[in-house]
């Protein structure tokens, strides 16, 4: 997927872009330094002598392009955003709020982990505890050689979970049909997710019911069908999964809900701790809450976000710094104008707005060119992930908006001083 921590191609590129502006910015003016003759700078004439036009459009290039490359990561900066938020908060098919997990050691009797479980359950604060294996969606995976005999020839990757029958009351996963997993140290029957049972053939999860699977060496059956859910982050499609009735070394608890302004939760995992380091005294606790785990498998997202931010913060000060030197530029080049309009009866407004019209035009065609280019950018990178937000058009309003806003207050510096001279000294000397 496109992460921009991690490919070097696109660090060389956002490298570039700034040795490219940069040059760009200081070209420019060189050349018109360098073009300059020393008699007409002596006799002070380098304006009056030289053409307003011959080098504007050079002037006008460089302030769209800046605005350009701003209004492309306005855009980009608001896309990747809303994709997070669409991926952390739409519904991944099981409950994380209020979950923690936490490992005991690798050498635990299955005794002890069943003793603490028994004294977990017991915490006023715990709505339900399990074991088992990872959460239902986690970076670490486990790939089943799982064969259905009608289609043994068929080639899936199949996501295996375990865990005793209280795993999927933890996070709420529904049963579509059957049954949930007896009590078991061992695997010996299967629930299997809806999109694995379609891939079977069966068109209604209750046929899916009775039929074996063979896992190990050993035919195991299906005794339920659950609901799909996201066993990684949405850039994939959600995989073929089997759960097995087992133990694991996995601890799930969900806590009960946690008043406003109270502190259950943190009582409740106190006394977790408590009862954790009762039997196994010399090892670390260390907890985790589901959505915090969750938010994490989407990390190379949020770096993207946060390198964005600060390029689009960059990009919008350099491009406000050109259009303010191309007002500045042109409100000395009209000066006499300026007087002559406030001489003949222009206002301030009149005046400012005139100076002004020129110059948001360049910001309206910097839109013009950069939403389409930020469309088909941001429309590529969401093709990465098969559970994706829209295009939204009210993200390419507030980036044109925005950015007609920020060059409008740009402008007012320097256009409202400009058209409140005096005139008297702009056209007392010829």
């Amino acid at each position: 997927h496109f992460d921009l921590i991690h490919q070097p191609s696109v660090i060389i590129f956002l490298v570039l872009l700034t040795l490219s502006v940069s040059l760009l910015s200081g070209l420019y003016p060189a050349l018109i330094l360098s073009g300059f003759k020393p008699v007409l700078v002596l006799k002070n004439q380098v304006i009056s002598n030289s053409s307003q036009t011959r080098h504007a459009w050079v002037r006008k290039t460089l302030t769209v392009s800046q605005f350009v490359i701003a209004q492309f990561f306005v855009i980009a900066t608001l896309m990747v955003s809303k994709q997070i938020n669409y991926s952390i908060n739409s519904n991944i098919g099981f409950a994380t709020d209020g979950i923690i997990t936490f490992d005991t050691p690798q050498d635990t009797v299955a005794s002890h982990n069943q003793q603490l479980l028994n004294e977990i359950n017991a915490i006023p604060e715990v709505e339900i505890a399990a074991t088992g294996f990872y959460s239902p969606a986690d970076l670490g995976q486990s790939i089943a050689n799982v064969i259905y005999a009608p289609k043994k020839d068929l080639k899936a990757n199949i996501q295996i979970r375990w865990g005793d029958p209280n795993y999927l009351k933890v996070y709420q996963i529904k049963l579509l049909a059957g049954r949930d997993v007896e009590p078991s140290d061992t695997m010996k029957e299967f629930i299997i997710n809806n999109t694995y049972a379609k891939l079977l053939g069966f068109q209604k999860p209750e046929e899916a019911i009775g039929k074996q699977l063979y896992f190990h060496k050993e035919n195991m059956p299906i005794v339920g069908v659950m609901q799909d859910f996201h066993e990684t982050s949405t850039r994939g499609q959600i995989d073929p999964l089997v759960f097995a009735g087992s133990t694991g070394s996995t601890f799930h608890i969900r806590l009960k809900p946690n008043t406003a302004g109270s502190f259950e939760w943190k009582k409740g995992i106190n006394k977790i701790q408590k009862a954790f380091k009762s039997i196994y005294p010399d090892a670390d606790f260390s907890y985790q809450f589901v959505d915090e785990k969750i938010a994490s498998l989407y990390q190379s997202e949020q770096r993207i976000a946060s390198l964005l931010k600060w390029s689009t913060g960059l990009a919008i000060l350099i491009s406000c710094l050109g259009l303010l030197g191309l007002v500045i530029f042109t409100t000395n080049s009209r000066k006499k104008e300026i007087g002559v309009r406030k001489v003949l009866g222009a206002s301030v407004m009149q005046i400012t707005s005139s100076l002004s019209k020129d110059f948001m035009r360049l910001v309206l065609l910097a839109f013009v060119i950069a939403a389409p280019v930020a469309w088909w950018a941001t429309y590529k990178w969401l093709q990465n992930y098969a559970y994706k937000t829209n295009v939204s058009w009210w993200i390419f309003a507030i980036s044109g908006i925005s950015m007609l806003l920020i060059a409008l207050i740009t402008l007012s510096m320097q256009t409202i001083k400009a058209a409140r001279a005096n005139p008297v000294d702009s056209l007392r000397t010829e």
